[in-house]
């Protein structure tokens, strides 16, 4: 199911049975330290896999490089995304991340992908993963489904209650993690201390995460994606 493994009478027989291609967004950034730092991608890829098992279709490959916000510093540095969230004290560079570009380069990335799933033969494209990669897709998609003739899925226009990725490195995506790569995830690694908030960490307690609310949310997102793309 994943297109950089398929031969071409594999890819051929995938397309012609089912047109759709999934595009995970990932990154490589910090998700705790209790998870690994492409846990965006791997969410994303595993959520997409498991539909392309289902429903049909082709999953590319992520995306790795996205936007984020920016805040330049005195010293001539910048800090991304969760290095100046509230919850990162003090505000600071967090080890591994490694993804960051300009917007308008990432939107001309993806509309190249856009453009080429369309050339390729796709009929429809769903892409979502990293928060703010999905702001973007979902941003420029309409314009670019009629631009290109493909349909163009986006959970900011399609799938409302969408229950995969919604924070950062907390339950949802800790529980996405021990349902798809529980041997990235090290729970010891969190604070035994309630009361104290795991760094560069946004949403519910990841300390309460499970394999088991992994798996539910992930099935509530296949069923969500064949309602749109089967019906």
């Amino acid at each position: 199911m994943r297109y950089f493994e398929l031969l071409p009478d594999q890819f051929r027989a995938r397309l012609a049975a089912r047109p759709v291609a999934y595009l995970p967004l990932g990154t490589v950034e910090w998700h705790g330290e209790h998870m690994a730092l492409g846990s965006d991608a791997l969410i994303a890829e595993g959520l997409f896999l498991r539909a392309a098992a289902r429903l049909g279709g082709i999953v590319m490959p992520p995306l790795f490089m996205g936007p984020d916000r920016i805040r330049r510093e005195a010293d001539g540095g910048y800090l991304v995304g969760m290095e100046y969230a509230d919850t990162t004290t003090p505000a600071r560079q967090l080890d591994g991340g490694c993804y960051w570009m300009p917007e308008g380069l990432f939107v001309m990335q993806l509309e190249q992908v856009v453009a080429q799933a369309a050339r390729t033969g796709f009929t429809t494209l769903v892409a979502d993963g990293h928060g703010p990669s999905r702001r973007v897709w979902g941003t420029h998609a309409p314009a670019w489904q009629v631009q290109y003739g493909i349909r163009l899925v986006s959970v900011m226009h399609d799938l409302p209650g969408w229950q995969s990725q919604i924070d950062h490195a907390a339950r949802n995506e800790t529980s996405l993690m021990l349902a798809l790569h529980p041997h990235l995830v090290d729970m010891t690694k969190l604070p035994a201390d309630r009361a104290i908030w795991p760094q560069g960490v946004g949403g519910e307690d990841p300390r309460d995460a499970t394999a088991a609310h992994g798996e539910a949310c992930l099935a509530t997102c296949v069923q969500m994606l064949a309602d749109v793309l089967v019906g």
